[in-house]
């Protein structure tokens, strides 16, 4: 996977298939940190896909290492996301926790709806 020239906040690599060679190559590049929890990661997928005869393991493997890769491609985005959730660990009220959550949902995408009741 070759890096592309970017601008100073723009991605470190192009988004890669969602394969897990592909996936496996962009995290030994931006994260190799984290390449023994994906092999663990993966290995655990493959061994339940097989026990249950079900590929939904590996696709939540692949979706979930595909959402890491997008926003780690990112630094700027990436210790972002590290501050918050550091932040939304060590708040202490229920606003502070919300604040937090509402931008971690930001940076990652995911839906506005939130598991925590108001009040």
């Amino acid at each position: 996977m070759a890096e592309q020239p970017s601008a100073p906040d723009g991605p470190l690599i192009p988004m890669p298939a969602l394969t897990p060679a592909a996936l496996r190559a962009a995290v030994a590049q931006i994260a190799p940190a984290q390449l023994p929890s994906f092999v663990e990661h993966l290995d655990r997928a493959v061994e339940q896909a097989a026990a249950q005869s079900t590929l939904a393991p590996l696709r939540t493997f692949l979706q979930w290492w595909g959402e890491f890769v997008a926003i780690q491609r990112y630094p700027a985005r990436a210790a972002r996301l590290r501050e918050l959730e550091a932040e939304a660990e060590q708040a202490t009220d229920r606003k502070a926790v919300r604040s937090a959550l509402a931008e971690i949902r930001e940076v990652t995408g995911l839906p506005h709806h939130s598991p925590l009741r108001e009040g």
